[in-house]
């Protein structure tokens, strides 16, 4: 009982250490003298071996083909380091794939595995988006922050700040639904309402993928519940009514214009920014030609040499497989598909006998970042890591020694 109160904390710091870009965005956070994300990875490293050692684990053999193919993707991405241009971009990138990316992933499958652990990261998660959409709503009203792609003094802090907030209200409002659906009375009425207040909260910093992503999520996760909980029609229909709502916040906003002003994320959704030098099309062009012309990769950390804009990593390929592609040619390629492709067939075929709970859980968690892979952040990005690990704890069940 003791070792297991000495682990109970991992579920809380995993939530932390997974959105800690986010918490450093606010203001209350972004001044502390010290490197939270390194800090958190430190308090939670107890915990997590504790939690590891304490509970017996039943593996699935379906997590292995995914967990060998991200090794061998780690390793072959630091090989393809020996032929890059750049030795510095390659030495950036591969500290954070080789060193963080295995510790995140060990922590999702452990913490997403254990389901005291599991709630209290999906506690904490909710916690984590209704703080940062607070802190933004406040800092965006006394202008303390920048967000939404405003150029302010730092623009590439900017530019991760609304999309690793997206990314929290996504998950976050998606769980509180997942909650607000678990429980009854005044209790689902309140979870209701934290949900609603992160939805309205995703309008504010600027993120498109973010906006997305809380839909895709919304729609999902409590969907996968109904169904799971035996709801079925509920669960049918659900998709349908968040699509309605969504229908008609837009005819709202159509018929009142005005009430867009101030609601950075409405406001981007607007503006064609895809041919300008950070669009997404001209870099997946580029990705391809390059591609097509170094079947085995430019190397690691390279594509921006390629194509001309340095080291500088924020016009990375914004497309997980595009970039093992062009960096690391078909072998990083087909090893991403077996880790990353892996890990989504190896949760979808567990989802029939895992609990309702646990599976709206993880899909709230996972789903954002499924998207994000696919058009924004790079392979060092430690929050891919993690969530992959959450999706394949699907096919682990930690059980009380």
């Amino acid at each position: 009982m003791h070792a297991a109160s000495l682990a109970a904390p991992a579920g809380l710091l995993a939530a932390g250490l997974h959105f800690a870009g986010a918490l450093k965005s606010a203001p209350l956070l972004s001044a502390l003298p010290f490197d939270l994300t390194f800090a958190l990875a430190a308090c939670l490293a107890p915990p997590l071996a504790i939690l590891a050692l304490t509970r017996r684990w039943h593996i699935d053999a379906g997590v292995a083909l995914p967990l060998l193919a991200a090794a061998a993707l780690w390793f072959w991405m630091v090989v393809s380091a020996s032929w890059g241009a750049s030795r510095d971009a390659a030495a950036a990138k591969l500290a954070e794939l080789v060193l963080m990316a295995p510790v995140m992933l060990a922590a999702g499958l452990l913490v997403g595995a254990d389901q005291r652990g599991l709630r209290r990261f999906a506690l904490a998660v909710v916690g984590i988006a209704a703080f940062v959409g607070g802190s933004v709503a406040i800092g965006i009203a006394d202008r303390s922050v920048v967000l939404g792609g405003l150029v302010g003094a730092d623009p590439e802090r900017a530019r991760v700040q609304y999309q690793v907030t997206g990314l929290a209200l996504a998950s976050g409002a998606a769980l509180a639904t997942v909650f607000a659906l678990e429980r009854r009375g005044m209790a689902r009425l309140g979870w209701a309402a934290v949900a609603l207040a992160l939805v309205f909260a995703a309008l504010l910093p600027g993120g498109r993928a973010g906006l997305v992503a809380l839909a895709l999520a919304v729609a999902t996760a409590p969907m996968l519940l109904l169904w799971r909980s035996g709801a079925r029609l509920a669960a049918l229909g659900w998709p349908f009514l968040v699509a309605a709502c969504g229908g008609v916040g837009a005819l709202v906003l159509l018929l009142a214009p005005d009430l867009v002003d101030g609601l950075r994320t409405l406001e981007r959704l607007t503006e064609n920014r895809l041919g300008d030098e950070q669009g997404r099309l001209p870099l997946w062009r580029a990705a391809l030609r390059w591609a097509a012309e170094a079947p085995m990769g430019l190397g690691a950390g390279s594509f921006g040499i390629a194509t001309g804009s340095g080291d500088t990593r924020r016009l990375h390929p914004h497309n997980h497989a595009l970039e093992s592609l062009v960096e690391g040619g078909w072998p990083a390629l087909l090893l991403w598909l077996g880790a990353f492709g892996g890990a989504g067939l190896a949760a979808l075929m567990a989802v029939a006998r895992a609990a309702p709970g646990r599976v709206a859980r993880i899909a709230a968690l996972t789903l954002p970042m499924a998207l994000t892979v696919m058009v924004s952040t790079d392979l060092g990005n430690r929050m891919a890591w993690l969530a992959l690990g959450l999706a394949l704890s699907l096919r682990i069940e930690a059980r009380d020694a």
